[in-house]
């Protein structure tokens, strides 16, 4: 589909849970992917452990849709759980990839939950062939699970099994690892996937994403470290976390995704030190300062370049908006039924605002172009809607490169920066403007965040 690649996607989201008393683990964690469905919508599992067994339930689709009454109440009650929320690479083809993986070894049994892209699974997956084991699906996820039973029997301890495991992965992960005794929360050496630790009066929990314990009733207590394995047991953090020994992630600058702040996580969450509200605030400010427009409104697009237009606003002075309507019952349509359904799929989801937007000249913040035809539609539509010109301002560099890391960004061919200069996209996409942010107010605005970035897909010029 011509629009299907025109924003960036993420690669899963991952919740665990470790109560002190066997409770609700299994509500805890179906409520934390609730909140962690915008990291993948796919599909969606969670697997609990109840004395000697791990119990899971996975399946295709929102986790509402895999959720049903009937099967949620089939899985038990446990001190610890694990979830998954899954988003597959559209042109992978991909399936069963959906989380956690459980895996059964000589002595044991674990549950494994993987958000990254192990860019050297193919070597790990003939490792293991070679020494008899077979795979179900071609999901990284799966893989990774089989090399840490493989490991933790010849390491004869779960912790030190796991840890030898990712010692031998390159690319990207933050990963969660579940048995009937132990949740192991692993995240990579460079931090490029976010993960955080939460706690309360009954446990703690780990999340890809802290806006996951706000709703769970967890308070945030901090980020897992790039490079750490964090232990949790009985409720709580225990003394037996390790380090990871550093490991090339492969690319030129390692760090974590900047996209984080950009686009994929909720605005409500807290990312290595930095507000993700906060830093779109800054990068709409950071936006209005390098990139003015003499306009009369602000709007920004539904939902994530809506904070960085508040930001754009306030410090431009000029006035904020709404400048579309947007469907929420649409849910995941990918694939329509008709042509005509196709070309129409941008508006059917958001349409212009025309009493907001009529008769004045439109400020049109939105946090990326990857191929241009969704801007495209969306100019085209503000200005049938009566504006009468549109200055589109984007809180990102220009995207020229793929991700070796698991960000589902289009080929490079289809990149509309890669092949087009400046004033060549905005006439492709009908704008009277077209301003970037430099990669200096990129990470001005995120300079709060404790940690380096990766920004190959943007690849700065040196």
């Amino acid at each position: 589909m011509s629009f299907q690649f025109d924003k960036p996607r993420e690669e899963c989201g991952v919740f665990g849970v470790s109560l002190s008393e066997t409770g609700e683990a299994v509500a805890i964690s179906y409520d934390a992917l609730l909140s962690l469905q915008h990291r993948g919508q796919e599909g969606a599992g969670i697997a609990v452990a109840s004395g000697n067994y791990i119990y899971c339930h996975k399946g295709e689709g929102l986790v509402s849709e895999v959720f049903t009454d009937k099967e949620f109440s089939n899985l038990p009650k446990g001190k610890i759980a694990i979830g998954h929320t899954l988003y597959s690479a559209a042109a992978s083809g991909v399936k069963g990839g959906e989380g956690p993986f459980v895996t059964d070894y000589l002595t044991g049994r674990i549950a494994t939950a993987l958000n990254g892209k192990i860019t050297n699974i193919d070597h790990i997956r003939e490792i293991l062939t070679g020494h008899g084991l077979s795979f179900g699906t071609d999901s990284d996820g799966e893989v990774v699970s089989s090399l840490i039973a493989y490991c933790i029997t010849q390491e004869h301890d779960v912790l030190s099994g796991a840890v030898k495991a990712v010692e031998m992965l390159t690319g990207a992960y933050s990963l969660v690892v579940a048995n009937g005794d132990m949740l192991i929360a692993i995240r990579d050496p460079y931090g490029f996937r976010p993960l955080c630790i939460g706690q309360n009066e009954s446990g703690c929990a780990v999340a890809s994403e802290s806006c996951a314990f706000d709703i769970c009733g967890f308070s945030f207590v901090r980020d897992v470290q790039p490079g750490e394995a964090v232990v949790l047991m009985d409720g709580a953090v225990t003394g037996k976390s390790a380090r990871l020994k550093k490991a090339a992630c492969g690319g030129e600058r390692c760090g974590l995704c900047i996209f984080e702040y950009v686009y994929f996580a909720r605005p409500d969450s807290v990312i290595d030190g930095l507000s993700v509200y906060k830093a779109r605030l800054n990068l709409g400010a950071e936006l209005a300062e390098e990139q003015p427009a003499d306009a009369d409104v602000v709007c920004g697009a539904p939902d994530t370049g809506l904070d960085a237009a508040l930001g754009y606003s306030m410090k431009s002075g000029i006035p904020m908006a709404p400048g579309f309507v947007k469907n929420r019952y649409i849910g995941r349509t990918f694939i329509y039924p008709t042509q005509i359904q196709r070309e129409n799929a941008v508006r059917l989801k958001l349409n212009p605002l025309a009493a907001s937007v009529g008769g004045k000249r439109v400020v049109f913040v939105d946090d990326s172009i990857v191929r241009g035809t969704t801007t495209e539609k969306t100019v085209r539509g503000l200005k049938s809607a009566g504006a009468l010109e549109v200055h589109v301002r984007i809180s990102s560099p220009p995207f020229r490169h793929s991700c070796l890391y698991g960000t589902d960004i289009d080929n490079e061919a289809n990149l509309i920066a890669n092949k087009t200069d400046l004033d060549g996209i905005r006439r492709m996409i009908g704008a009277d403007s077209l301003g970037y942010i430099s990669f200096e107010g990129l990470f001005k605005a995120c300079g709060d965040c404790t940690l380096p970035f990766c920004e190959d897909c943007f690849a700065k010029a040196d």
